[in-house]
């Protein structure tokens, strides 16, 4: 009568919640469902795709397994999604299922952790001068971003599974590379 599907209608008149429906249909399927908001999300992997496409396609890599990219998508069944992640990643895919909220907001929670690594990144690429001055750099070396700025690479070298940090500086830029 209201030309929705039947599990719309019983999520909106509160019967089932929206994971249970998705973890039900996952199972009919035979795809495995999963909750990102329980679980680490993989930075390599979240990284490996922009993301205006994992907006696009409300997906997200969020791991690797047996040599493939895991991948959660609100639609497992769009193939031009896994078409399009193949292409950019060069990596076979395998999708899982999660609800479209978890992965968008797991979407934003990638992308605010990108965002605040490279506003650190300008923040100390601004004070170019005060590198030079070995009194200045102490001082700057004190300050609340290069705290953050570090506890964010260990933080991100703990999730990749990494068992070593590199830093490698140049004049205008550092590379910040870990060994997993």
């Amino acid at each position: 009568e209201q030309g929705r599907s039947l599990g719309r209608v019983l999520i909106d008149l509160g019967y089932i919640a929206e994971k249970d429906l998705v973890r039900a249909l996952a199972e009919q399927i035979g795809m495995p469902f999963v909750e990102l908001s329980e679980m680490t999300i993989d930075g390599r992997a979240a990284t490996a795709v922009s993301e205006t496409l994992t907006k696009r396609h409300t997906c997200l890599p969020i791991g690797y397994e047996d040599g493939k990219l895991v991948v959660a998508m609100a639609d497992p069944a769009n193939v031009f999604a896994l078409d399009d992640i193949r292409t950019v990643t060069g990596m076979d895919v395998k999708a899982v299922v999660a609800t479209k909220e978890d992965i968008l907001d797991a979407i934003r929670r990638t992308s605010s952790m990108s965002d605040e690594i490279e506003a650190l990144g300008s923040d100390l690429a601004s004070d170019d001068d005060d590198d030079a001055d070995l009194h200045n750099l102490t001082s700057v070396s004190e300050e609340a971003p290069i705290v953050k700025f570090v506890n964010l690479l260990i933080t991100q070298a703990v999730n990749a599974g990494a068992s070593d940090i590199h830093i490698e500086p140049a004049e205008r830029d550092l590379r910040v590379r870990y060994r997993i």
